[in-house]
């Protein structure tokens, strides 16, 4: 299939997941704990979303693989792979936060070729191919968009992390390092602060301990947008790990310097 209809079918799936999602958001949805020392929470939300995209994706693309965070692998008969997290920023989500979004990516042999990273609250849809283009649609017709020009220095940059207690160790020392150099910081963001790197606002955005349904969808959407995002090694980073996306390949290689003792 076309990139083209391939995109298309993502927004489908997309569009299902919304009503879904809109369901339990700012009702009071409980959140059970998975398994772990830290609560991470999971909801309806994240289980009926996860439970609805894999059966359109059987229905229409039986040989695809799926890799979703609630359920375990569809193990794809073609190399094409869904790759789903239907709520990431559960814990924004169970606050009312509006920084939660559906991620839907679709890899191949070359990794994530083209995403969707979807907002239903405030009805932003982020739609991308990987080094190609991305765009933001508001209900419209999507517009183009592009990463941040002209920021190549870490003490031009606006930075986000999730939550700085992504970091231990040698990893705080260095991440600590570049927040002290940046000349704004914002934290809290999940995935809309990859939306916002790809949008030409946030400059960089550096995270870790990511799974791999947590990052395949910013890739296409970042790359698409003009930016550039990889692991701390500056490697592929679609399996997780420590992931670093910047506006610009001298910011992303200012970037590197500091992250790269703290590699593992």
């Amino acid at each position: 299939m076309s990139s083209k209809e391939d995109l298309a079918f993502a927004e489908r799936l997309a569009d299902a997941a919304r009503p879904i999602a809109l369901e339990y958001f700012r009702v009071g949805t409980p959140a059970d704990a998975k398994p772990g020392q830290e609560f991470d929470p999971v909801t309806a939300a994240d289980r009926g979303i996860e439970r609805q995209l894999r059966s359109l994706i059987s229905d229409n693309h039986p040989d695809d693989g799926v890799l979703g965070e609630e359920e375990a692998e569809r193990v794809a008969r073609n190399g094409r792979t869904w790759v789903i997290d239907p709520i990431d920023g559960t814990r924004a989500f169970i606050a009312g936060l509006p920084t939660w979004m559906v991620m839907i990516a679709l890899s191949d042999t070359s990794g994530p070729r083209l995403s969707v990273l979807d907002q239903p609250f405030i009805g932003e849809r982020f739609t991308g191919i990987a080094h190609d283009a991305a765009w933001l649609s508001r209900g419209g017709s999507p517009e183009r968009i592009r990463v941040r020009q002209g920021v190549t220095r870490l003490d031009d940059a606006i930075l986000s992390t999730t939550d700085p207690g992504l970091f231990h160790g040698d990893e705080a020392t260095a991440f600590d390092a570049i927040a002290r150099q940046a000349k704004v910081r914002r934290f809290g963001l999940d995935a809309y602060g990859y939306a916002a790197l790809a949008l030409g606002g946030i400059d960089l955005v550096i995270e870790s301990g990511l799974k791999p349904w947590d990052v395949a969808a910013h890739i296409p959407i970042v790359t698409g947008a003009g930016g550039v995002i990889t692991n701390w090694r500056g490697g592929t980073c679609q399996a997780g790990g420590q992931v670093v996306a910047a506006s610009s390949p001298e910011l992303h290689a200012a970037a590197l310097e500091f992250l790269k003792p703290a590699t593992v």
